[in-house]
C-alpha cells in the first residue's frame, strides 16, 4: 500500500478544527442543540448567526465526533452532552477559554524559536512571572476540567479525624476543596498569588466549605509555609520548573510536614521512553513552549527527586484522566 500524505495534511490543518470546537462553544451550539434546536436554521435562528455558516460549522464539527446528523437534524453524542451542553452540572466548557486562548494559540506560533532556544520566548519568567494575570484565566477557566482527577485524588487520602491541609499553588481551589468535601474536619490553607485566590475562596464559598478554607498569598518559594501539616498537596506545579529547583522546593515542603505526614502531587508522567499515554507524552511541548526549565517528568525522575529531598517513601497511580497521582511520606 502506497504511503498517504493525508495525514500531514490533516496534521497541519488542525487548528481549525480546534478554531471550530471553540466556535461552536462560544456560540453555545451544544446546548442549543439539547434544547432542541435541531436544524441548522433553528440553532442560526436561536443563536443569531447565519444559516450557512452554521451548517457549515456544525457539520465540521460532526467530522470530529462532537455532534452526529441525520437527514438535516444534529444531535449531542454522550460525551458533548455530558461535557459541553451547559444545562449539564458537569458541564467543562470553560477550558476553551484557557485552551485555545488567544495568548496560547499565539505562543504555539513561536514553537521553532522554543525548540532551537531550547525553553520559552517569553519575556521575564514565562508563564511563571510572578503576579502573572494568566493563572486567574486558568483559575476561572479550568475548574470543572481539574474536578474529577481531584475526587479522586481526595478518595485516596482525605481520611477521617482532623486534618491540617496544604494546597500548593491552589488555583481554582478544588484539589483543597474536594479533600474539605471528603473530611469535614480537614482545615484547608490555599497558596498562591492573591489574584488567584480570589477565585479560589468563591469556589470555595459555593462548595459550602469556606469556614475550613484559609488563605496564604504569595510564591510558593518565598512565603513561611508553616509547619506540621498532615498533607501537602502539590498538584500541576512541579513540571514549571527544573530538577534542582524542585528538589530544594521538596525540602521545603518535606520541612512542614509533620514527621509521618504526606506530600500528595499531582502531574502528567509519561512513561519512561516519553512517548505514551498520549496526555502525558504531549505535555512535554507546552512545558517547551511556557517555561525556562520545566518538563513532564515520569513517575520515577519525581520519585528520585523526593527521595533526594528526604522523603522515605512514594506510591504512584495513574489515574483515568492520564494524570498520576504520587504520595510521598516524610
Amino acid at each position: 500500500m502506497s504511503p498517504s500524505p493525508m495525514r500531514i495534511f490533516e496534521t497541519l490543518r488542525a487548528y481549525q478544527q480546534t478554531a471550530a470546537l471553540r466556535t461552536a462553544i462560544e456560540l453555545d451550539i451544544f446546548t442549543a442543540i439539547g434544547e432542541g434546536a435541531t436544524t441548522a436554521a433553528a440553532i442560526a435562528g436561536k443563536r443569531g448567526a447565519s444559516e450557512r455558516g452554521i451548517r457549515m460549522l456544525c457539520d465540521t464539527v460532526v467530522t470530529d465526533g462532537f455532534l452526529t446528523k441525520t437527514e438535516g437534524h444534529y444531535a449531542l453524542p454522550p460525551e458533548s452532552a455530558t461535557f459541553l451542553d451547559r444545562r449539564s452540572p458537569a458541564c467543562m466548557a470553560s477550558v476553551a477559554e484557557f485552551l485555545s486562548s488567544p495568548d496560547n494559540i499565539t505562543e504555539s506560533l513561536s514553537l521553532t524559536a522554543c525548540v532551537r532556544k531550547g525553553g520559552t520566548t517569553m519575556a521575564g519568567e514565562g508563564t511563571t512571572e510572578p503576579n502573572n494575570p494568566f493563572w486567574v484565566l486558568f483559575a476561572r477557566a479550568m475548574a470543572p476540567l481539574m474536578a474529577l482527577p481531584a475526587g479522586m485524588m481526595a478518595d485516596r487520602i482525605a481520611g477521617a479525624g482532623p486534618a491540617k491541609v496544604l494546597d500548593i499553588a491552589a488555583g481554582h481551589g478544588v484539589f483543597g476543596i474536594a479533600v474539605a468535601q471528603k473530611n469535614p474536619q480537614a482545615e484547608i490553607t490555599a497558596l498562591d498569588w492573591a489574584s488567584v485566590l480570589d477565585v479560589a475562596q468563591e469556589n470555595a464559598a459555593k462548595a459550602g466549605v469556606s469556614a475550613r478554607y484559609h488563605l496564604k498569598p504569595g510564591s510558593a518559594f518565598d512565603v513561611d509555609l508553616g509547619s506540621d501539616y498532615d498533607l501537602v498537596l502539590i498538584p500541576n506545579f512541579l513540571h514549571h520548573f527544573g530538577k534542582a529547583t524542585i528538589e530544594g522546593f521538596l525540602r521545603k515542603v518535606h520541612a512542614a510536614l509533620k514527621p509521618g505526614g504526606k506530600a500528595v502531587t499531582l502531574e502528567f508522567c509519561p512513561n519512561d521512553d516519553r512517548t505514551a499515554p498520549l496526555a502525558p507524552a504531549r505535555f512535554a511541548i507546552t512545558m517547551l513552549q511556557n517555561t525556562h526549565e520545566g518538563d513532564a517528568y515520569t513517575a520515577r525522575e519525581l520519585e528520585a527527586m523526593f527521595r533526594n529531598a528526604g522523603f522515605s517513601s512514594n506510591h504512584g497511580e495513574m489515574l483515568p484522566s492520564e494524570q498520576t497521582v504520587i504520595v510521598s511520606t516524610r
